[in-house]
């Protein structure tokens, strides 16, 4: 009887999930337009207007801070070359 009702709630789930994606796929929407071309006289900036600036501000960010930790860690243990 439990296996019953084990195999019952799965299905039941995968049925669910089955049905409830398949409204995903049905949006059907119109593309956006096309960005301004900056060489025909647009407005628009070359790169589209992306933050390269602070996402490379972060990277370098958790870069440093990773390897902080690292030679942190290779100091604590006394596995890695001191710095002082």
């Amino acid at each position: 009887m439990k296996m019953i009702k084990i195999s019952l709630r799965t299905l039941f789930i995968t049925m669910f999930m089955i049905f409830a994606s398949a409204g995903i796929f049905a949006q059907n929407g119109t593309p956006p337009p096309p960005p301004d071309d900056p060489s025909s006289g647009g407005n628009g900036p070359v790169g589209g207007g992306a933050p390269i600036g602070s996402g490379m501000a972060f990277f370098l960010a958790l870069g440093l801070g990773y390897g902080a930790k690292k030679v942190y860690d290779a100091r604590k243990t006394g596995k890695g070359p001191s710095m002082l």
